[in-house]
């Protein structure tokens, strides 16, 4: 809006002539989503969140609490590891995720408590060996 209501003209009649303005000059043309419906939700109660949900989802936001996120980049790393290509690779991708989880022990953030501790580097080769055995030679 550009301007304020003039006094003795009703607020429809005045957003009325505003739209239509708008109209006038092309403002609504060539929106996005113009002539789609509107996504449906799979949930069957009304989330008053919707839009904000929906948001986080377009920009990529995850909307974990801190604790839950780091578990579940844990979670990743830990498998990540076991599928590595070399021990080597494996205790790199345990180490880049264990300063985290050392520095979320020692400053816990709101929300769920962590419930993990770091991993133990040789507990996870050793079981990456297992996972590996050596292939016999041709």
């Amino acid at each position: 809006m550009t301007e304020r209501k003039p006094p003795g003209v009703s607020f429809e009649s005045w957003v009325d002539k505003q739209i239509h303005d708008a109209e006038a000059r092309g403002e609504f043309a060539e929106l996005s989503g113009a002539g789609k419906p509107l996504k449906e939700t799979s949930e069957t109660t009304y989330d008053e969140l919707w839009w904000i949900k929906a948001k986080l989802a377009r920009e990529g936001i995850s909307h974990l609490p801190p604790s839950l996120a780091l578990r579940k980049e844990a979670e990743d790393a830990l498998a990540a590891a076991y599928e590595a290509p070399s021990e080597a690779a494996a205790r790199r991708i345990v180490d880049k995720v264990n300063p985290k989880i050392k520095d979320m022990m020692l400053k816990p953030p709101p929300g769920p408590p962590l419930g993990l501790k770091p991993f133990d580097l040789d507990e996870i080769a050793a079981e990456w060996h297992r996972r590996h055995p050596p292939q016999p030679s041709a």
